[in-house]
């Protein structure tokens, strides 16, 4: 939540309303809730950030992954199919391109290292990812941070995450009329 808490204190620009909650790490409630926030604010993108102890950098994710949860989340429960969406695409892709959003906020010079990833990891970070683009059409994107001054401070990562959002809002913002014309074909 402090990386949130970093966001609204920087802000987005004037024409970006931003909605932040904090999802708990529970598959049953990831399941229920953000198919209720999409219907509740039909936004624009959703963007999650988590944190991973295995992260060094802030890492952008590609994808979402619908098989093979088999930890067990912070009620004591797993999926019994295993899966997000029985019958789903083994794999959901951002429509965010996270290779240009990675290049530009690299070209930022700011001093957090950002990278890519196509494996979220196979738990609710994963899920809710996968349950989130599923429910969205790839309008969603996923963000790992490292652990708090593993190495960055909440304001580093603050910036990093403000800079990130801005260019995938860019982006789709751009792409849009593109992505139109080849829904009509």
């Amino acid at each position: 939540s402090w990386c949130f808490q970093e966001l609204e204190k920087l802000g987005l620009r004037d024409d970006v309303d931003l909605h932040v909650y904090e999802v708990p790490v529970e598959y049953q409630t990831v399941q229920r809730l953000i198919p209720a926030l999409w219907k509740k604010h039909s936004p624009q993108l959703v963007v999650h950030v988590g944190v991973s102890g295995m992260a060094t950098t802030v890492t952008l994710e590609k994808c979402g992954h619908n098989v093979g949860y088999k930890g067990l989340d912070n009620c004591r429960f797993c999926p019994g199919s295993q899966c997000c969406v029985e019958g789903g695409p083994e794999c959901i892709d951002s429509i965010i391109d996270m290779d240009t959003v990675c290049k530009r906020v690299s070209a930022l010079g700011l001093d957090v290292a950002v990278t890519i990833s196509k494996d979220a990891g196979r738990y609710l970070c994963d899920f809710t990812y996968y349950t989130s683009l599923y429910q969205s059409r790839g309008r969603s994107a996923f963000v790992h941070v490292p652990p708090l001054g593993k190495p960055y401070s909440a304001e580093q990562l603050g910036r990093a995450l403000q800079a990130i959002v801005e260019e995938m809002l860019d982006l789709l913002e751009h792409s849009e009329g593109k992505i139109n014309c080849q829904h009509e074909h």
